[in-house]
């Protein structure tokens, strides 16, 4: 009889576990920007959409943003594999792309998708002081571009340093190459100016997590300019800067990336919650 007890109280609690699993879903094409400004541009309308991967019934999660790579050419909004089921709620955004608009339309649309997670993210239970900026490549650069320049968010009536934390995956730290396309700039001619994330280093912007693949297997300067970066953001006192170089790997580094995105998220979730 004792053992028929034991047996029936083993599953309970495994049931009782299973039950009480986290669920969650997935929303798809919402637009974020206003109708108004939809119904004005047929292009805005068609690739100014976000997906959305949440837990349901659950209070307080995180939110990572993902913008995709692509070279601010290419590309398509997605919900990494690798971040789902982790507890966080993770946003996949479309942006304009260029040629058929100026890249300067990216940042402003990377910008108003951050603003609508702000804006929005309580509606599905999430806490919008927990909202991290994370992306591969172009994704990476428009991370650097609305966290570090405030003027973006600005127009959004965001204070960028509402951002969690800034974890780019292998982002363009100099002028993007597409923008110094548009501007008849080679490739390789370096360029920093107002659209180069390391023109706009401070010191009390969020914290700032740089990964790259190898030096030697990256796109052209890709890891010496993270590099750059990261010495510049510390020199002018930024204390929460890190980088981190995944020896082996080249520009798709984002396998080995994942599992330092989300240990970030989780060091400062756990920080945060040390403060409370």
């Amino acid at each position: 009889m004792k053992k028929l007890i034991l047996l029936l109280s083993f599953i309970l609690i495994t049931f009782s576990a299973s039950a009480q699993k986290t669920e969650y879903e997935k929303k798809s094409n919402i637009q974020y920007y206003s109708s108004e400004i939809n119904k004005s541009d047929s292009y805005i309308n068609e690739r100014c959409v976000l997906d959305i991967y949440y837990p349901k019934n659950t209070k307080g999660f995180a939110t990572i943003v993902w913008f995709h790579g692509g070279g601010l050419t290419g590309g398509n909004k997605e919900i990494p594999e690798a971040l789902k089921n982790k507890g966080f709620a993770i946003i996949g955004v479309n942006y304009r792309l260029s040629p058929k608009a100026k890249t300067v339309k990216a940042i402003e649309d990377a910008a108003a998708a951050v603003a609508w997670a702000f804006n929005n993210i309580s509606n599905y239970g999430g806490d919008s002081s927990l909202i991290f900026l994370s992306g591969h490549s172009a994704g990476g650069y428009l991370d650097m571009m609305v966290g570090l320049n405030k003027k973006w968010l600005q127009k959004e009536g965001i204070d960028a340093n509402r951002i969690a934390g800034l974890i780019p995956f292998s982002g363009q730290c100099i002028t993007h190459f597409e923008v110094r396309r548009e501007n008849g700039i080679p490739e390789k001619q370096p360029t920093i100016d107002a659209f180069a994330p390391l023109y706009h280093v401070r010191a009390d912007a969020p914290p700032l997590l740089l990964i790259t693949g190898d030096r030697e297997l990256e796109m052209l300067g890709r890891y010496e300019e993270n590099a750059y970066m990261a010495r510049m953001m510390k020199l002018v006192g930024h204390t929460q800067t890190k980088l981190y170089e995944l020896d082996g790997y080249g520009h798709g580094m984002t396998e080995p990336g994942f599992p330092l995105l989300v240990n970030e998220v989780n060091r400062i979730l756990k920080e945060k919650q040390t403060k409370k």
